[in-house]
């Protein structure tokens, strides 16, 4: 008589965990499968054309965002050229007139005549006062700079007389000024201080000077510091002042103009101040440089758009601004004109040095002081032009248009229009919210469109269902009625044909069960037959210290629907046959191979004592394997792998068809630290760990809960 192994029966009572999956998917009626198959086909339906749409509405939205900004920055470029050159030719057309050349005549001979009238105690101690108190005392206050009295006092006497009498004058609170000493240069000055008021104020010019031939500024409108003085070996010799009037002195051309780029300068309380200069030509020879201050606020008014950056195109926080080649401001910042004191926290926590945005408050503005060097003043300065998105001086991720504007021969700026990613990409973010409101309504109404579907379609099977219910409980005389004409009319008339005909085969079948039972009893007792046909006939056996690996290969799915079946199984199999080959090189015994899965254990049958490094160097050489398949057949597999070590159970399990498994702790944990890797790779257990800590480098990766307690799990690098 055949009796079952107890091994037998403990494995038909611990079924695999393929045997339960198919169990649990069995549960699912037609009608679950229906809607789930309804809900999938309409779901997906509906994501392919959110996504399309997405990805076209997403892409337009940007590039409108991105031709929005490019626009303004464009507009402002041509309006900064065409102000610049509107600068030049006003230049141009004062220095070409008599009435220039007559100007500089005058004021020169009045300055030659000055060289050797004396001044007063009274008057150069004024001179010192002015210096002290009205120049040097507050640009070190704004800047913290250091100045020398003795290099800024003027040095000659026409200079000193000039500015005692005017310049200090100028400064008072006042601006009452002694009564005037007859001389050429009071004359000169009473006729073209109305002419030179007009140029400076009809186009916002910081001052004009004129400068003879020997670089003395022989007239200033504003009366600063600077007058009198000589550009060439003077206080402001190494100014941009200086390169102004020597670029002119030189041209060859009564056209030209120069344009210096911005410098910080005394006379103007150490402001950023930029010159542009033109020869004043008399009787076919230069007779002296007209340099006229470059209007800086006339260039803030326009590339802040006197305020109003929200009616230009820029939003809540969309500016406008200039950059030279040090990467710094040559305009304001529009957080700067909005608050100050804003913009002095936001640039301090993006980055800049405390010291230089206390500075740009305390002198007023932002130009010569802001670092703004980036990507896109970078690519300006290379002459480019375009777009992209960046972080700014504020420390924003912002859209960044930018471009190289020329302002003189010698002088290229950037000029760079933003706006905030967030609010740039505002209408994306709206549209994304819309589309996943319109997604989420189709899939809702295909939900319940499904499930009605679903349940009209199944109604024939429910009869038939309950029909199959009286039959198995043996009532084969009742008939379904067949109220359809189609295949479920069909199935239900084969049905009742069925029903009559198990009702003869059941009377044949209940005699054939009685002689089977008396045969069974002739071949073993009573009480094992019992359990035999309970199903206990499993096989077991526990073994110590074994290495489980679970390995998955990612992408074999996608790969079976992108490949003719025979090029597919012809990849599985060289996949298969290499892993084979990598395990009986590391003496690693092959379990079972499902699909894209793939496992495998070390130490089961032939024990050793170094069972888990050779698992380890198997996963390791699965990995490469999988790696050099991507890179010679061009494939996109993933490969992630779990393992574990431990005591584990192996034995057959099956009836008509045995199949040799192993269960138990060991085996679960590999299982579930490969499957719930977060990315591919080979993950292990801190038992593992323990084992190959000397020869390899591994990373946390997470933990999982076993039982009551934490199992911490580890990403292995590679070998050290």
């Amino acid at each position: 008589m055949v009796n079952p192994p107890p091994e037998d029966r403990d494995a038909v009572a611990a079924p695999a965990p393929e045997v339960r999956l198919r169990r649990v998917r069995g549960r699912f009626s037609i009608q679950s499968k229906l809607i789930a198959m309804l809900l999938g086909a309409s779901i997906v339906s509906a994501a392919v054309v959110g996504f399309i749409g997405y990805q076209t509405g997403q892409a337009s939205l940007r590039n409108a965002a991105f031709d929005r900004l490019t626009q303004v920055r464009e507009t402002q470029a041509r309006q900064f050229i065409v102000q610049v050159s509107t600068l030049k030719k006003a230049l141009l057309v004062y220095t070409s007139g008599p009435a220039m050349g007559e100007a500089v005549q005058a004021f020169g001979t009045g300055f030659s005549e000055l060289a050797n009238v004396p001044i007063d105690p009274a008057q150069q101690q004024s001179i010192v006062s002015y210096y002290n108190n009205d120049l040097i005392n507050p640009i070190e206050r704004a800047t913290g700079a250091k100045l020398n009295l003795d290099v800024l006092l003027p040095s000659s006497n026409a200079a000193r007389y000039l500015q005692a009498r005017y310049t200090v004058p100028a400064a008072r609170p006042d601006g009452s000024a002694p009564a005037p000493v007859p001389s050429a240069w009071a004359a000169a000055a009473d006729r073209y201080d109305p002419f030179f008021e007009k140029i400076v104020g009809l186009f916002g010019y910081g001052d004009a000077l004129l400068i003879d031939p020997a670089g003395n500024v022989v007239y200033s409108a504003k009366k600063r510091a600077d007058l009198g003085t000589n550009v060439l070996s003077g206080p402001y010799e190494q100014g941009n002042l200086h390169e102004a009037y020597a670029k002119a002195m030189g041209a060859d051309r009564v056209d030209y103009v120069s344009v210096t780029d911005f410098q910080t300068y005394h006379p103007a309380g150490d402001h950023p101040v930029a010159w542009m200069g033109a020869p004043v030509v008399a009787g076919g020879r230069t007779i002296g440089v007209l340099a006229l201050q470059l209007p800086i606020n006339g260039i803030n008014a326009l590339m802040t758009f006197n305020g109003k950056w929200q009616e230009n195109g820029l939003g809540a926080t969309g500016e406008t601004y200039l950059a030279g080649a040090d990467s710094l401001m040559r305009s304001n910042s529009r957080l700067f004109v909005e608050d100050p004191q804003k913009y002095q926290r936001a640039v301090t926590a993006a980055g800049t040095p405390a010291a230089i945005a206390e500075r740009a408050v305390r002198l007023g503005g932002t130009t010569l002081i802001q670092p703004v060097g980036g990507d896109a003043t970078r690519a300006a300065e290379r002459g480019q032009s375009g777009v992209l998105i960046a972080t700014d001086y504020l420390g924003q991720e912002t859209l960044q248009s930018y471009a190289p504007v020329t302002v003189g021969p010698d002088v290229t700026w950037s000029i760079v229009a933003k706006i905030d990613t967030a609010e740039a990409f505002a209408p994306e973010r709206v549209f994304t919210r819309t589309m996943g409101v319109a997604v989420t309504a189709i899939v809702i109404l295909d939900c319940l469109a499904a499930m009605a579907l679903a349940q009209l379609f199944v109604r024939p099977i429910r009869r038939l269902e309950a029909g199959a219910q009286k039959v198995s409980r043996g009532e084969y005389d009742d008939v379904i009625p067949a109220r359809t004409r189609d295949e479920f009319g069909d199935l239900t008339k084969t049905f009742n044909d069925m029903s009559r005909l198990l009702g003869i085969k059941d009377d044949l079948l209940r005699r054939e069960r009685q002689e089977n039972a008396q045969l069974l009893r002739s071949l073993m007792p009573e009480a094992v037959a019992e359990r035999y046909r309970q199903g206990e006939e499993t096989i077991s056996e526990s073994h110590q210290d074994v290495a489980v690996l679970f390995a998955d290969i990612d992408g074999l799915d996608a790969l079976a629907g992108a490949l003719p079946s025979d090029e597919f199984l012809s990849v599985v199999n060289e996949l298969v046959r290499q892993f084979d080959d990598a395990a009986a090189r590391n003496g690693v015994e092959p379990m079972r191979i499902l699909r894209n899965g793939y496992t495998a254990s070390c130490g089961l049958n032939v024990p050793r004592l170094d069972n888990v490094e050779r698992t380890v160097a198997f996963a390791i050489e699965m990995q490469r394997i999988v790696t050099r398949l991507n890179a010679e057949d061009d494939l996109q597999l993933g490969f992630r792998a779990g393992i574990d070590t431990g005591q584990v159970t192996s034995g057959l399990v099956g009836g008509a068809t045995m199949m040799y498994d192993m269960w138990g702790s060991a085996v679960d944990l590999a299982y579930q630290i490969q499957a719930g890797g977060g990315e591919p790779g080979i993950y292990i257990t801190s038992r593992v760990r323990d084992a190959v800590h000397d020869t390899h480098r591994f990373t946390q990766a997470g933990q999982f809960t076993v039982g009551d307690a934490e199992e911490p799990v580890w990403r292995l690098l590679g070998r050290r």
